[in-house]
């Protein structure tokens, strides 16, 4: 008989390994088969022969300094660091649920003494009552008949996993932040030095129309024009002086601790951030592989499995306490012969009526479900929007900058003519003045030009998965 019982209580452990889930499907992306073409967009070349997301970023960033500050972000960043504690959290709630898959053994140990008046004492005289246990128990182990139990654990396995992918999104976007703060100071740094040899040239020259000035060559106009030139560099100056400081603040605020002065960019020069020309190939090839469409995924599945668990709730539920050890009315005869105790006592639960509230659980499980594909497929979406956009920007932005070095060379030769009429006394100062802010403002967008074509191979580096930590 007892081994009946054991065969039965086994069969049905095996029974609990499947689950009432529904089998999971994974969407299709709500996305185009191919990237937009058009004007906007290069030709792509062909298959990359790696995926973006194998590529380590240090072969993305070839910046000496760039890739020492982005070490120190990886190993400070207080961001980063709350994510890794997320997935410390999520691993150890996800044991705890998985533990509720295997019986819980106690040992224990009890005495309990007991005063009886001789009036209700079966003697007639006044007795002390004892009784002492030891030995081990089996409290309120559930049979996962109908898989609920491992339900559960499924769904917390997979929040676990979409904690994992937090965490590399979070790195990923880190990674790209410090390069783009990273950018924005070297350009603001060349700004500022821009600034600088502007009003140096300006003060010279401002010398040399007051010199004419009082050799009665020049106006009193031409005077006060020059010094205005003079204050808008100065002004220039303090700007770009402070938005520096405040780049420098939030590479701070990114790293995680103070940057050194011999890590800092002083100016926007060669290719600091440099991306492998590469083609991103299939979007579904692309994007899936992206640490934040992977977290969706991870979630979807969860509330897949968290379905299960809901469509579980309406079957009976067997619970198992059992215990073995010995028992004794007195404490020296505890380990006798004879004092052997067991106890077992199995309990089935049947939901008769509960006021619909397992239907309503599992309707809530299914919509549940439908927002975790609603999401999912927004984040493909959105990925996909994201990478039309930086490939529509990556193909125009070698042009913009060719343009505006152009354009720049341009503005440079009318000042150099400007200058050299009205110092021939041909033409007033305000063809100078004029030429001298069209060549400012001309390389000021240069820097501008270089910038945005270095961030749209860091956006590149972000929307296409990112690089390998």
């Amino acid at each position: 008989m007892t081994r009946k019982l054991l065969v039965i209580f086994i069969a049905l452990i095996l029974a609990g390994c499947a689950t009432m889930a529904p089998k999971y499907v994974r969407p299709a992306p709500p996305v185009p088969g191919a990237w937009p073409v058009g004007p906007a967009y290069k030709k792509a070349a062909g298959k990359p022969a790696k995926a973006v997301a194998d590529i380590p970023w240090k072969k993305f960033f070839l910046a000496r300094n760039l890739r020492n500050i982005i070490s120190l972000a990886l190993k400070n960043n207080r961001d980063l660091r709350l994510a890794a504690l997320n997935i410390e959290r999520s691993r150890a709630q996800y044991r705890i649920q998985r533990s509720n898959l295997f019986p819980k053994i106690d040992a224990f140990a009890d005495g309990n003494l007991q005063g009886v008046p001789r009036g209700l004492s079966i003697t007639g005289h006044n007795e002390t009552a004892q009784e002492y246990d030891v030995g081990l128990g089996l409290s309120s182990y559930e049979l996962d008949l109908f898989g609920r139990i491992r339900s559960l654990k499924n769904q917390a396995l997979n929040q676990y996993f979409a904690t994992r992918q937090a965490r590399r999104s979070v790195q990923i976007s880190l990674v790209a932040q410090v390069a783009s703060s990273y950018l924005d100071l070297a350009a603001d740094q060349e700004r500022y030095r821009l600034a600088e040899e502007t009003l140096a040239n300006q003060q010279a020259y401002y010398l040399l129309v007051k010199s004419r000035f009082e050799d009665g060559i020049a106006s009193a106009l031409d005077v006060q024009q020059a010094k205005t030139s003079v204050e808008a560099a100065r002004f220039d100056i303090a700007y770009y002086m402070t938005v520096a400081a405040q780049d420098e603040n939030a590479l701070n605020l990114l790293a995680g601790t103070p940057v050194t002065t011999n890590l800092l960019p002083e100016k926007l020069s060669g290719r600091l951030a440099y991306v492998k020309d590469i083609t991103p190939g299939l979007p579904s090839e692309a994007l899936l592989s992206r640490p934040d469409i992977l977290q969706a995924e991870d979630l979807l599945k969860a509330a897949n499995a968290n379905i299960g668990a809901a469509r579980a709730a309406f079957f009976p539920r067997i619970t198992l306490v059992s215990s073995v050890g010995l028992g004794s009315d007195d404490l020296v005869g505890l380990f006798k012969p004879g004092s052997f105790a067991w106890k077992f006592a199995p309990q089935i639960t049947v939901p008769i009526f509960n006021a619909g509230s397992n239907r309503a659980n599992l309707k809530v499980s299914e919509t549940d479900k439908k927002i975790a594909v609603a999401t999912y497929e927004k984040a493909i979406q959105t990925a996909f929007r994201e990478v039309a956009d930086a490939l529509a920007e990556r193909g125009t932005i070698d042009e913009q900058v060719a343009a505006q070095q152009a354009l720049t060379n341009a503005d440079a030769l009318s000042y150099r003519l400007a200058k050299a009429r009205y110092e021939e006394g041909v033409d007033s100062y305000l063809n100078v003045l004029d030429s001298q802010r069209s060549l400012y403002a001309a390389r000021q967008n240069l820097i501008s030009a270089r910038l945005a074509r270095l961030m749209n191979l860091v956006a590149l580096y972000k929307v296409l998965g990112g690089g390998a930590i």
